[in-house]
């Protein structure tokens, strides 16, 4: 009898992703994503820069020059997260990403070893927006994690709340729309709300 132990599905596409992931040009971190509908592969991004821009593998990296720290510095970096090139991809090819489940996998680009994928905030909203139901992820001891997506939702909406109430002085919110408890909604003809 034989000693294989053939992996599960989370495991199968998660090493779908790593094989992605090998296509970045990052000399910091590689990152690989993949979009799956209905048991099939719909969609595959890695990060990178725009399509045509140079890349850090030919001149360089800024952030490394500037000693800035992972998951910090976005604004000097030119690439596009592996999350959003495959929800770009997508949709470049027509193919709705609606339902799926996105698998990120991330590895270290100087030896190799795993690191946890960890969507940023502006890669959560897109993949919000673009309908995943479910991120598939898995830390550098190979633990799996399964995200539901709609708890972003609520996790930003209680984030962008707490902002929006710091930044009014701690004023007590009573709605939904996180307006002070003595100021209603008006909305004007031109669209604007409460003046702006």
């Amino acid at each position: 009898m034989s000693k294989y132990v053939r992996p599960n599905k989370d495991e199968y596409y998660l090493e779908i992703a790593k094989s992605v992931c090998l296509r970045s040009s990052c000399i910091r971190r590689q990152f690989g994503a993949i979009v799956v509908r209905e048991d099939a592969v719909v969609a595959t991004g890695y990060n990178g820069p725009a399509r045509g821009v140079v890349n850090c593998m030919e001149v360089g990296c800024l952030k490394d020059e500037l000693r800035l720290p992972h998951y910090s510095g976005y604004d000097y970096c030119p690439g596009i997260h592996s999350e959003e090139n495959c929800i770009i991809n997508a949709a470049r090819h027509g193919t709705s990403v609606l339902g799926g489940v996105l698998y990120l996998y991330g590895q270290d680009f100087g030896d190799g070893s795993p690191i946890e994928g960890k969507p940023c905030d502006r890669c959560k909203r897109a993949i919000i927006n673009a309908g995943i139901k479910e991120v598939v992820t898995k830390k550098s001891d190979s633990t799996i994690i399964k995200t539901k997506v709609s708890e972003w939702v609520k996790e930003d909406t209680k984030n962008y709340l707490s902002k929006l109430k710091q930044s009014r002085g701690g004023k007590k919110m009573d709605n939904v729309l996180g307006l002070p408890a003595n100021e209603k909604l008006i909305i004007f003809k031109n669209g604007a709300k409460n003046g702006r």
